[in-house]
């Protein structure tokens, strides 16, 4: 798969000290945060867990029916250690 970056960039972020990704992505957050104000998830989740299994599930279904699947199974399972 072609990257949509050029190789200049590539190295260029490749070469990035922690603190410049930081500030990098707290733009970019910014940016994103005034292009759509109103942006939220659609899925249901209380827990990075529950996102977690919901946005996999989210890839095979609509995110309408994950959020009425996920209850009965978040109840069933409420942790990863219960899944497994």
């Amino acid at each position: 798969m072609k990257s949509v970056i050029p190789a200049r960039k590539r190295r260029q972020f490749a070469q990035e000290t922690r603190l410049a990704k930081v500030r990098r992505a707290r733009k970019i957050d910014r940016i994103l945060a005034q292009v759509f104000p109103d942006a939220r998830a659609e899925l249901d989740f209380t827990n990075p867990f529950e996102l977690l299994i919901a946005t996999v599930l989210s890839a095979q279904t609509t995110d309408v029916r994950v959020n009425q699947v996920t209850p009965a199974l978040f109840a069933r399972y409420p942790s990863a250690h219960e899944l497994a």
